[in-house]
Formats: C-alpha cells, sequence, structure tokens
C-alpha cells in the first residue's frame, strides 16, 4: 500500500479495523455522461481506483445518466476509452443508474407506501417559494396530505405518461423546518419526456441524482461513495433515504475537495459553451483541461496520475498552479522521451571545405541517459539548417554559439568555424553563413584538446523534412478566470494560447512518428505528433517547454 496517507484513507482504516465492512472496499467512478472528462475528474479517477487497488478491493465504472436531455453515447465512449487510457481497469464491472430504474421506482413506491413520498402539484417557482431560506424555515405543501392510495395513484399514472412535463413530482416528506435545506421535502422523481441513449422512451419519468445515487451505491454494494466537497450538504439526505428503505447495504458517503487549476476552468457547461462557440477547435483541443485535450497536447497518463498524487486529497478548496501540472508532465518525458533534432527558425549554414555531394551518417543517442533506448543515424552533408537565435554577428558578452570568426561544436558531429556572413542587398538580413568544419573532431570532441563554449542543434537541409509546429500557451489570461465577474469569462481567452509555425525542420527519422509519439526536440522543448499528421505533412504539438525556458 502507497504511504501516501490521507484522510480518506484513515477512515478506510478505521472501518477496516472495526470490521464496518467486513473488511472491504468497494468504490466507484460514477460520472455523468454530459461532456467530456477534465483533469479535475482525473483525481476523482486516481482516488476511486488508487484506493480499490491499494486495499485489494475493486472499482465500478458507473455512469449516472440519469438526465437524458444532456446526455449522449459520445460522451459515454469517451469517457470509456479515457479511464483506460488513465490506466485503469473495471473488469467486469461497467454499470450505469439506468440499470436500476426498475428497482429505483419499486423504491419509491415503497416511500409512498411508508408514508414518506407524496406527489406534489406545486410550480417550480411555488417550491421556491415554499422552501424557505437557510434562516427561516419553509412551508408544507398542501398535497403533501395526500392518502397514501392517491399518491400511489398519481406515481402509477405520471409513469404511464398521464401528465405533460413539469406538472408533477414525487417529493420525499421530510422536514419542511429542517436546518439543511436538501431535506425539506427534496423532489425524487420528475416528468420528463425525452429519449434515453440506453432506454429509449421506455421512461417518461426520471429520478433525481440524490435518490439514484444512493440507491446505485446500496444495491452494487459500494463500501465508501467518495465525493467531492459540493455533496457534503447532501450527506444527511444520502442517509436518510438508505435508512428510511433499510437498503441491505449502506455505503458510507465521504467528501473531498475537488481539482481547481490556474489560467483554466472546471465548469462542463462552460467548456461545452467554449467548443460550440468555436472558441476552440473542439472537446481535443490542446488547450482545453479535457483529458482528450491533454492527451492530444502530449501529457503522458503517467504524469497525470503523479500529479493526482502528488496534489494529495484534503477538504480543503484550494488551486493548484498549472505550472505544477506542467513540471510533472516533464520530468515524466524527460525520462520517457527521445531525443532529436529540429530546426524551428532556419538559417542556411553552408559548410564550404565539405564535399557538395557527398553525406555521411552520424551516431546519435536517442537518450543521453538511457542507453536502452538505442541510437540512430542523423545525416551530414554540405548545407545545413541552425536556429538562426544560434547566431550574432555582432554578439553580447553573454553570446557563446556561432559568431563571426568564432567556433562552436554541432551536436553528435564537428566544430564548425563561421568565416563570412552572406546578406540579402536590398533587406540587410542574414540569408546564409559560411562555415568550415574540422573532420577531426567527429563526435564533438576535438583531439588537440581545445574547447568550444557553445553547442548547438542543426538538420541536414536536404534530407530534413518539413513540418508544422503548434505552440500553446495557457487558455486564459487570468490565474482564476472563474472568480472574475466584471466581464464574461470569453473575454478571458488568452489571445496567444496559440501560435502555428510553419516549415519547421525536422531530422528525417521523424518520417516514421506514429500519432501520439513524443519526443524532446534538443534545447526548443517536448513535442508530440498531432492527430492532424497525415502522409507527408507532419503536424507536432509542443507538449511543454523545458524547465525554465521561456515561453
Amino acid at each position: 500500500m502507497t504511504n501516501n496517507s490521507n484522510f480518506i484513507r484513515r477512515i478506510i482504516d478505521e472501518d477496516n479495523d472495526t470490521g464496518k465492512f467486513a473488511g472491504k472496499v468497494a468504490t466507484r467512478f460514477p460520472p455523468e455522461p454530459n461532456g467530456y472528462l477534465h483533469i479535475g475528474h482525473a483525481k476523482s479517477i486516481c482516488l476511486n481506483f488508487g484506493l480499490a487497488q491499494d486495499y485489494a478491493g475493486t472499482c465500478n465504472l458507473r455512469f449516472d445518466d440519469t438526465n437524458p436531455e444532456k446526455e449522449d453515447v459520445e460522451y459515454i465512449d469517451s469517457i470509456v476509452e479515457i479511464v483506460h487510457w488513465l490506466g485503469f481497469d473495471w473488469q467486469d464491472r461497467l454499470y450505469y443508474a439506468s440499470d436500476y430504474f426498475e428497482k429505483m421506482y419499486e423504491f419509491a413506491v415503497l416511500l409512498i407506501k411508508q408514508g414518506q413520498a407524496f406527489v406534489c402539484d406545486l410550480t417550480a417557482d411555488e417550491m421556491r417559494d415554499y422552501r424557505g431560506t437557510l434562516t427561516a424555515p419553509g412551508k408544507e405543501s398542501p398535497y403533501r396530505t395526500r392518502s397514501v392510495a392517491e399518491n400511489l395513484d398519481l406515481f402509477g399514472r405520471m409513469r404511464a405518461g398521464e401528465f405533460a412535463d413539469g406538472s408533477r413530482v414525487l417529493r420525499a416528506k421530510i422536514n419542511m423546518a429542517a436546518p439543511n435545506l436538501n431535506l425539506r421535502d427534496p423532489v425524487i422523481y420528475r416528468i420528463r419526456r425525452a429519449i434515453h441513449p440506453r432506454t429509449h422512451d421506455k421512461w417518461c419519468i426520471y429520478p433525481m441524482y440524490d435518490f439514484a445515487h444512493c440507491i446505485s451505491d446500496a444495491l452494487e454494494n459500494i463500501t465508501h461513495s467518495i465525493c467531492t466537497l459540493e455533496f457534503e450538504d447532501h450527506r444527511p439526505l444520502y442517509d436518510w433515504f438508505l435508512d428510511a428503505l433499510k437498503t441491505a447495504s449502506h455505503p458510507k458517503q465521504i467528501e473531498f475537495a475537488r481539482l481547481n487549476l490556474t489560467y483554466t476552468l472546471m465548469s462542463k457547461r462552460k467548456l461545452l459553451e467554449l467548443v460550440t462557440e468555436k472558441h476552440v477547435s473542439g472537446w481535443d483541443d490542446p488547450r482545453m483541461p479535457t483529458l482528450v485535450g491533454l492527451r492530444r497536447r502530449g501529457f503522458p497518463a503517467a504524469a497525470i496520475r503523479n500529479f493526482c498524487e502528488r496534489i494529495g486529497v484534503t477538504k480543503q478548496e484550494s488551486i493548484v498552479e498549472m505550472n505544477y501540472l506542467e513540471e510533472c508532465v516533464r520530468e515524466e518525458l524527460n525520462r520517457t522521451a527521445p531525443r532529436v533534432m529540429a530546426v524551428a527558425k532556419p538559417l542556411k549554414v553552408i559548410i564550404t571545405n565539405f564535399p557538395e555531394s557527398e553525406t555521411i551518417e552520424l551516431d546519435a543517442l536517442n537518450h543521453p541517459n538511457d542507453q536502452t533506448m538505442g541510437s540512430r543515424k542523423v545525416p551530414f552533408s554540405r548545407e545545413i539548417y541552425l536556429e538562426r537565435d544560434d547566431f550574432q554577428e555582432h554578439p553580447a558578452k553573454d553570446f557563446f554559439r556561432l559568431a563571426p570568426g568564432r567556433e562552436v561544436r554541432l551536436r553528435y558531429a564537428f566544430f564548425i568555424k563561421c568565416n563570412d556572413v552572406i546578406k540579402d542587398p536590398a533587406t540587410n538580413e542574414i540569408v546564409e553563413i559560411h562555415c568550415t568544419y574540422d573532420p577531426a573532431t567527429r563526435g564533438g570532441n576535438a583531439p588537440d584538446g581545445r574547447k568550444v563554449k557553445g553547442t548547438v542543434h542543426w538538420v541536414a537541409a536536404k534530407q530534413a523534412i518539413q513540418a508544422e509546429v503548434r505552440l500553446y500557451d495557457k487558455l486564459f489570461s487570468v490565474e482564476n478566470p472563474a472568480q472574475e465577474k466584471a466581464v464574461p469569462y470569453q473575454a478571458l481567452l488568452n489571445p496567444n494560447s496559440l501560435k502555428v509555425i510553419q516549415n519547421v525542420f525536422v531530422e528525417p527519422s521523424l518520417a516514421i512518428a506514429k500519432l501520439q509519439d513524443k519526443f524532446q526536440f534538443e534545447r526548443l522543448g517536448y513535442f508530440c505528433v498531432d492527430d492532424d499528421s497525415k502522409s507527408g505533412h507532419l503536424v507536432f504539438n509542443r507538449t511543454v517547454t523545458l524547465k525554465n525556458q521561456v515561453v
């Protein structure tokens, strides 16, 4: 078991010590299929599946599909795929709240028979008026005293579709003076004529989340129902339903603080608006905090799991720096990503003493610290590209790369010395530089012991592959857009969140790169092959910069 202790683990340990659940741990991850999962959901996924793994228990994947107007099979499929991608498996325990609709209906009937539920004809506005406030008690519905027989008849006719949408609801009969507003005769069922992704038009009444969730947990013999903090005030209702129904299983609900991340939003509604209003290219836009977006950007699943473990689990709401997530990604890619060379702002270099028709192949390590990743061949010829920023005609005092009369090391290759600078007569812009190479320095070391201060990356001009590179930055220009109320959140979007660079030159070994392959472009950052790549046109997303690198 991991040593990463937290208050939830302490609760489970205490339950195991007392034999509360016979030493069993059964959790679940219960997403609503009304959108794509985001990084905040990853915390819940890692927590629930991680606890099950550590305690040799089980974790179910269960869709809370009780709101058919907003649900779609597309979302269900994406959630199944992304939870698997994160590295978790529920084996044969994939469930839906809709699996239990008939049983939930029977439980609702049982509450009516026990005198603990009634059919109410108040409108939504009237119910709000009757509910009361935090300081004033609510007022009982005039329909609260209906007989059991009348309630059973009306509820059956609700199911049969005799009444219009919104005209009647089934409510629990608890206490309109309860300090907790969730206990003031909450709605259990409402009438909604909508096509359900799984049950189609079989039902025209649907259970509310608070009713469906606790029953689903109980039917699946969940031991610890772990929710985010906004459900803390709903826990008394969770327990009331299970006590009233005398279910064989009574899970324990535990709440933890949800994940908030700087420079983004965690509202599925607002993320959907960003997609539908075309502020982003889709749910998988690499600027989005969705897990499909982060995956497309090149974030490894292992880095996300590590991030979720590091931030811990508390009851205290907080906001985590985006840089912390990026550092977890950087650490993982530093360990696992092969190194290659690419030139983003090319400056042509002519090696004047190298034969025009000759090309040689040089050995290059795929990873400096992992010999098991092997090596590759990189071509070297008379014409190469360097980064334009690696040359200064009039070098600053602290500039140690290439300049007239100066020698630098080409990574994996030779020492070269700049002898001449060629400029465009019309613009005075440098168009190419002429250098000589020292063939005795093959591999990057001089046999006479001379040293150079600068090492630069490069690609052979004729063999290099042209590629498109997309540089991503933070989605919003303010740290906490959710707290900014003065303007619409759309006005806070970062106008520089995407920069596209055409005609980046990469070494020819990348010709066989596959979608989602990840690399470190030496000295430039970490990149992955984007889904838009196709034969003859490589597209790379910058996943993260190198450590301490300016964006």
